[in-house]
């Protein structure tokens, strides 16, 4: 009988226990907000600025009847290039080689090869873009006889990009200030902060056949937009 007694006074221990909630796993973490609680808003920020570099590609393309003259007739044309480019004022870190190839020109089908044709192409970063008409020019005087550009954008443009992300941060403030009203609350602490990702800020043109008798071409700055977005989660008071 005593043993059956002590059996039954640790099952009512036990059951007592699991009353009290001991092991349970809400508790034994502690309780929590829910992190979704508040009011979440996106806002978007911009600023206008005007382009002040260019950066366009330039490329020269030679035909032979052998791919190694080709090839050597278009190295010539891009050495006398790249020698007017840092002529006009371009700086050496500034010309970077993107593409060299040299291939067949088929005549009629697979078959028959109609001589070769070698390209070489640069990336240029003009970095007054005033100059840029005048290096397209000494650029064609030169031998260049395709064009890709150009690519319009500023020096500076991590502290614009820092600067519209502030007026994102501030344009979701006003957001959630109109929310809170609207339901007659408050707007509490940040608790939470995504930044969005934006694209574009610069303008890119098409690609133009050159030739030695090219005229200075104009180039229109216009204005670059610099946009920034964020998500913001804002506690209730």
């Amino acid at each position: 009988m005593k043993t059956i007694r002590i059996a039954a006074a640790v099952l009512l221990v036990l059951a007592a226990a699991a009353l009290a909630g001991i092991g349970r796993p809400e508790t034994a973490g502690g309780a929590s907000e829910d992190p979704r609680e508040g009011i979440t808003v996106t806002g978007i920020g911009h600023v206008d600025a005007v382009p002040d570099e260019a950066e366009f590609s330039l490329g020269v393309t030679t035909k032979a009847q052998t791919a190694r003259e080709a090839l050597s007739a278009n190295s010539a044309r891009m050495q006398r290039l790249i020698a007017a480019l840092k002529a006009a004022g371009v700086a050496e870190r500034d010309i970077k080689t993107q593409d060299v190839s040299v291939g067949p020109n088929y005549d009629g089908g697979a078959e028959k090869t109609d001589g070769y044709t070698a390209t070489n192409s640069v990336s240029v970063r003009i970095r007054q873009i005033d100059r840029a008409g005048a290096v397209l020019e000494a650029a064609s005087n030169a031998g260049a006889n395709q064009v890709y550009g150009p690519a319009l954008t500023r020096e500076d443009r991590e502290g614009l990009e820092e600067k519209a992300l502030e007026n994102a941060v501030a344009n979701a403030r006003k957001r959630a200030d109109t929310l809170a009203r609207a339901a007659g609350v408050g707007v509490g602490q940040v608790t939470a902060i995504v930044e969005g990702v934006e694209h574009g800020g610069f303008y890119e043109g098409g690609r133009v056949a050159m030739d030695t008798a090219t005229a200075e071409v104009p180039i229109e700055k216009g204005t670059d937009e610099i946009s920034a977005s964020v998500t913001v989660t804002f506690a209730i008071k």
